[in-house]
């Protein structure tokens, strides 16, 4: 009997398990399920390599940090970027010359309309975007967001700029949720950038907003 039973376990646990009803994913724009190259689809135009020197090719050398965020440091970044995230810490490359820190260059990943893509900004010691680069798209459609005509606007915002459709960024036709994706991840690292290094160093938003309102007053004498 016994032996029996153990046959019929053994036999249980070799049977072949049923395989998972595969993902389905509905897009609303072409108003039927994607096929599964379109859900695997993944083009990649740049590594983080490459990505990393392209943002920070002036500099002598770069070193890689790592920034963490405490509960509460996590809620005021959110509270200015106007949205939750999930991660707790992020990779920062530092490019140098001498004594000097050049820029910073993070990688981002961010939900586009059904996955994330990923794309590295580029920032400069003063807190101005100075680059924004592509690096993994795996969506089927959305990628126009890697062309110099698109994100070149990306460049030269700061925290104080909005970063929104419709507001100081220009959308793509049929890439809607790309831009968003990708504007969101923009303003994520200035604010991320602008606490960490340029505030603690007095060179941050608080010291850009002194200088537009000692600019304003001087045009209407207030």
């Amino acid at each position: 009997m016994i032996t029996r039973l153990c046959v019929v376990f053994i036999a249980i646990l070799v049977m072949p398990l049923t395989p998972a009803r595969a993902e389905r994913i509905w897009d609303s724009d072409l108003k039927r399920f994607l096929t599964q190259p379109e859900m695997t689809v993944a083009e990649e135009f740049m590594s983080e390599e490459e990505g990393v020197r392209v943002m920070l090719s002036k500099s002598q050398r770069v070193r890689k940090e790592v920034i963490k965020l405490t509960h509460e440091k996590k809620a005021h970044i959110e509270e200015r970027i106007g949205w939750k995230f999930p991660e707790e810490s992020f990779e920062v490359y530092i490019g140098e010359s001498d004594t000097q820190v050049d820029g910073y260059a993070v990688v981002q990943n961010t939900i586009g309309k059904h996955k994330p893509m990923t794309y590295m900004v580029g920032v400069d010691n003063e807190g101005s975007v100075s680059n924004v680069e592509l690096l993994v798209f795996r969506e089927s459609r959305g990628s126009d967001v890697r062309k110099k005509r698109f994100n070149a606007q990306y460049e030269g915002k700061t925290v104080l700029d909005p970063i929104r459709i419709k507001s100081d960024i220009t959308n793509i036709t049929g890439a809607t949720m790309s831009v968003r994706s990708m504007s969101a991840g923009v303003k994520r690292v200035l604010v991320l950038i602008d606490e960490f290094y340029l505030k603690p160093g007095g060179i941050g938003s608080d010291t850009m907003a002194k200088k537009d309102k000692g600019f304003f007053s001087s045009i209407f004498g207030n």
